[in-house]
């Protein structure tokens, strides 16, 4: 029997000789990038650069700044190079003196989404830090809710400090209203501190609409400070973290965009061999 078959971006049409449709559901995920991966070539050539993005297939990406451009100089590459600006980063101190320049970035761009990744805090993060992060993302969050824009906070590790049988990233997970501030998984970030992405993902469901795809060199050893040598980025599936897992459990719990990042000084090599990895995946 003769059947043909054409994509509507979020499903599969069979046709029929006999004139009968059946529609199945396709699970398509569209793969981004932060730029931030690309923060040592961007500056030198960005037209070339966001063209070289475009042709490994990406579509959406994470950022902000404009690498020297002028905004509607920078937009109108991005526009060009069929990219799309999801989400823009803030920074914590900033969003919380002056929240509407951040409403004003975003927006600017067309961006849905504002991340945060990094709760400024002196020596160890504690749960005075916690408390005052939580209440600058319900604040601000509520506030961003309000333009159309959802706040993220990325979390680096720092936050799985133990806490009354818990951690203070369950604190601030608990605190946290979601309908104003929820969180972007960085799964690199999770599993340095020594904690599982997959777990995290399941107790918190709902909770990360964003989520850094980044693999870490087996043998690191883990720490809580959130610092480690970038070189310790590697290719998706390459490392320990577990990508195909997390991938897997993430697409079912309904997180929205995925984002490569890739903070090694061989990003330019690795994304296209991520990428492959992550089609690779079933």
């Amino acid at each position: 029997m003769y059947r043909s078959l054409f994509f509507t971006g979020r499903k599969i049409f069979i046709t029929m000789t006999l004139g009968i449709m059946i529609t199945l559901p396709v699970v398509a995920q569209e793969i981004g990038l932060q730029l931030y991966s690309f923060r040592n070539q961007l500056p030198g050539n960005v037209p070339a650069m966001l063209e070289k993005i475009s042709k490994m297939g990406i579509r959406e990406v994470e950022g902000g700044p404009t690498y020297g451009l002028q905004m509607d100089e920078f937009k109108a590459l991005l526009k060009k190079n069929n990219l799309k600006m999801i989400c823009v980063g803030a920074d914590f101190n900033e969003l919380s003196a002056n929240p509407q320049a951040t409403i004003d970035l975003a927006k600017s761009y067309g961006a849905k989404y504002v991340m945060v990744a990094w709760v400024p805090h002196e020596g160890a993060f504690s749960i005075d830090d916690a408390k005052k992060a939580v209440s600058v993302f319900n604040t601000t969050g509520k506030l961003l809710k309000e333009n159309g824009i959802s706040l993220c906070y990325h979390a680096h590790g720092y936050e799985f400090t133990p806490y009354e049988g818990g951690t203070l990233f369950d604190y601030m997970a608990q605190n946290m209203d979601p309908r104003y501030a929820n969180f972007e998984m960085d799964v690199f970030w999770v599993r340095h501190p020594g904690q599982d992405p997959v777990a995290l993902l399941q107790k918190y469901p709902k909770r990360f609409p964003l989520m850094h795809l980044k693999d870490r060199k087996p043998g690191t050893v883990n720490t809580q400070d959130g610092h480690t040598d970038v070189e310790n980025n590697v290719v998706l599936g390459s490392g320990d973290v577990g990508i195909a897992a997390i991938m897997k459990v993430a697409k079912k719990l309904g997180v929205k965009h995925y984002f490569i990042e890739d903070e090694s000084s061989r990003s330019l090599e690795q994304v296209p061999q991520s990428l492959a990895y992550l089609k690779s995946l079933k």
